[in-house]
């Protein structure tokens, strides 16, 4: 099983980081070994004074496919969840000055929290609510109608450089309103009205 993550997908989330808007989808990627176990309190990492919070929709892959056209790419999932993409933003930072890559940022253990997958059937995916919760306040309220890539260009453009296989993780991006994760907090998503996860900070 390999998380496969899009970044920059919403415009406002771009301006908020003060990011410009890429010319083609960004991609990168996490190991299996940073997904965690939603049962468990997330414990912040060592290494970071400033780890962010970003919520956003997953998709799970049900079958293998490469190069796959677009209009087949729903074809690859019939679930989805909420997850959260931790982000060491102040490892980030030097990163990025450095042109180098993210993974020490974005990949470590426990990078990855995705809550329980619900039917894609009688959700509306072009114009699908979502919300993060912290302390019991509204942090990120996106739709998926913000979306520059849908999920269906996700696929394809994915699917052209890996192959993809049954049970892999997709991450679309996230919506305006990250910010920094805390011990002590409290976080639940919801997916409409349905709560897909919640957790809280040790």
């Amino acid at each position: 099983m390999k998380i496969l993550c899009i970044g920059r997908n919403y415009v406002d989330h771009i301006h908020e980081l003060k990011n410009e808007v890429p010319e083609s989808m960004v991609i990168f990627m996490k190991p299996a070994s940073s997904l965690h176990n939603i049962a468990k309190s997330w414990e912040l990492p060592r290494f970071s004074q400033d780890v962010h919070y970003e919520c956003e929709i997953v998709l799970k892959i049900n079958k293998t496919g490469e190069n796959i056209f677009q209009d087949e790419a729903e074809t690859y999932f019939e679930e989805i969840s909420l997850g959260i993409d931790f982000t060491a933003r102040d490892l980030q930072a030097k990163l990025k000055e450095k042109g180098l890559p993210w993974e020490k940022a974005k990949a470590f253990d426990g990078a990855a929290l995705v809550g329980n997958f619900i039917s894609k059937n009688e959700l509306d995916l072009n114009d699908l609510n979502f919300q993060l919760l912290k302390n019991k306040e509204i942090v990120q309220n996106g739709y998926t109608k913000q979306m520059i890539h849908s999920f269906s260009s996700m696929i394809s453009e994915l699917s052209r450089y890996f192959t993809l296989e049954t049970g892999d993780l997709i991450f679309t991006g996230t919506p305006a309103g990250v910010g920094v994760v805390r011990s002590g907090d409290e976080f639940s998503g919801f997916i409409k009205d349905i709560q897909i996860f919640s957790f809280k900070v040790a």
